[in-house]
C-alpha cells in the first residue's frame, strides 16, 4: 500500500477536493478510488469554475444549452449535475460497503443564499431531488442562517456537508444543530440510521490570516507561533467532537443508530511554501475524520507521507499554543467570522464567473 492507502487503513477517510468531467472520463477519479484510497469527493464553485475553463468535455453540451436554456444558473446545473451523478455512481460501491458511512459526493447550494435560511432549505431540497443519488451531500455554509437551514434539512432526512467553518465555536454550533435536527427527526418517528452529515473545518486560510497578524506583532514569541494556529485549532475541535459525539449529548441518538457528524479537514493545500506540504494532513490523521485533498496534496501524501494516528497527540501543546495566541490579542473566534465572510464572497465571485462562462 502507498501512504494514502495506509492513511485510509488507519480509519481516516480521504476525499478528493476536485471534480471535473475530465477526471471522470479520463479515468483519473476511478484510479484515485482504486489506487489512492479515495472514498469521497467534494466540489465548490471555484472547482467547477476551473473545470469548465480547463476541460474540453463541456463544449458540446454548453452549445446545446445556450440554445435551449435561457437561465444561466440552470445551464450551470445542467452541466455539473451529470458530473456529480457520475461521481456518485463511481463511489456507490464504497457507500454500500460502508453501510452509508462513506462514499459521498458534495454539491453546493448557490452562495447567494448563504444568509437566507428559507431559500437554502428550498434549494437543498431541489438539488437533492435533481441529483437523485443516495450518496449525495448538499453543501450548506456554516453561517448563522446556514446552520438553521442545516438543522431543518437534517430533520427532513437530507444529508449535508456544512462548509466554510473556520473556528472551534463555529464547528460546535454545527454539531449542536445536527443533534437538534436528528432529535426532531427521531421525535417525528423517522429513521435516523441513514442520516449523514460532515462539518468542514477550513485550515490553511486560518494560518494565512493569523500568520499576518503574528508577523505584524513581530516579537519572537509571536513569530514562533506562525503556522501553528490551524492544526492546534483542529486538534481541539476534534476533542470537542469526541466529547459531544462519544459523550452524553449524543448518547440517546447513538442508541437509535445515528452516526456522528464527522469533522472534515478542508483547505488542506499548503499556501506557504516554507511549510511542509503535508502540514494539514499528517498531524490530523485520526479515526472518524475526513481529509479532503487537492490533487497536489494527495500526490504528496501518496509519495512521501508518513501516516500515523496523530490527531489526539500533543493536545497540551495545542492548548498552550491557542492560549499564547489569545495572550497576543489574536481572537480565533473573530478570525473565524472574518474568514467565513470572505469565504462566502469568494465562492459567490467564483459562482458569478461560472455563470459568465455559461453565457
Amino acid at each position: 500500500m502507498n501512504a494514502a492507502q495506509r492513511t485510509a487503513a488507519l480509519g481516516q477517510s480521504l476525499w478528493l477536493d476536485n471534480l471535473s468531467r475530465s477526471l471522470i472520463r479520463d479515468g483519473m477519479l476511478a484510479h484515485h478510488i482504486a489506487e489512492n484510497g479515495i472514498t469521497g469527493v467534494t466540489s465548490n464553485p471555484s472547482i467547477f469554475q476551473n473545470a469548465l475553463a480547463s476541460s474540453p468535455y463541456y463544449a458540446d453540451d454548453l452549445t446545446t444549452l445556450r440554445a435551449s436554456e435561457p437561465e444561466p444558473e440552470r445551464r450551470y446545473e445542467a452541466l455539473v449535475i451529470p458530473d456529480i451523478q457520475a461521481a456518485c455512481d463511481l463511489l456507490l460501491p464504497t457507500f454500500e460497503r460502508s453501510g452509508g458511512r462513506d462514499g459521498y459526493v458534495s454539491l453546493e447550494v448557490a452562495p447567494k443564499w448563504a444568509y437566507d435560511t428559507t431559500q437554502t432549505v428550498e434549494e437543498a431540497k431541489r438539488l437533492s431531488v435533481a441529483v437523485n443519488r443516495r450518496n449525495l451531500l448538499v453543501k450548506v455554509p456554516g453561517t448563522a442562517e446556514g446552520v438553521q437551514a442545516f438543522e431543518a434539512l437534517t430533520a427532513l432526512g437530507i444529508n449535508v456537508n456544512v462548509t466554510l467553518l473556520f473556528s472551534i465555536a463555529q464547528s460546535e454550533a454545527v454539531f449542536n444543530a445536527y443533534i437538534r435536527g436528528l432529535t426532531a427527526r427521531a421525535q417525528a418517528g423517522a429513521d435516523v440510521r441513514h442520516s449523514k452529515a460532515v462539518a468542514s473545518l477550513f485550515l490553511s486560510r486560518v494560518d494565512t490570516l493569523v500568520d499576518k497578524q503574528l508577523t505584524a506583532i513581530g516579537t519572537s514569541d509571536a513569530l514562533a507561533l506562525r503556522g501553528k494556529a490551524a492544526v492546534a485549532m483542529a486538534k481541539l475541535a476534534y476533542q470537542r467532537y469526541q466529547a459531544i459525539f462519544h459523550g452524553e449529548p449524543f448518547a440517546a441518538l447513538a442508541q437509535q443508530g445515528a452516526a456522528p457528524q464527522f469533522l472534515l479537514w478542508a483547505s488542506t493545500g499548503v499556501k506557504n511554501p516554507d511549510y511542509s506540504d503535508l502540514l494539514y494532513v499528517e498531524p490530523l490523521i485520526g479515526k472518524e475524520t475526513i481529509n479532503t485533498l487537492p490533487d497536489k496534496t494527495l500526490a504528496a501524501l501518496a509519495e512521501h507521507g508518513q501516516p500515523a494516528l496523530q490527531v489526539e497527540a500533543d493536545i497540551d501543546q495545542s492548548t498552550a499554543q491557542l492560549a499564547a495566541l489569545a495572550r497576543l490579542g489574536i481572537d480565533l473566534d473573530q478570525v473565524g467570522l472574518i474568514l467565513q465572510g470572505e469565504g462566502v464572497q469568494s465562492f459567490e465571485a467564483a459562482f458569478q464567473k461560472l455563470l459568465q462562462q455559461t453565457a
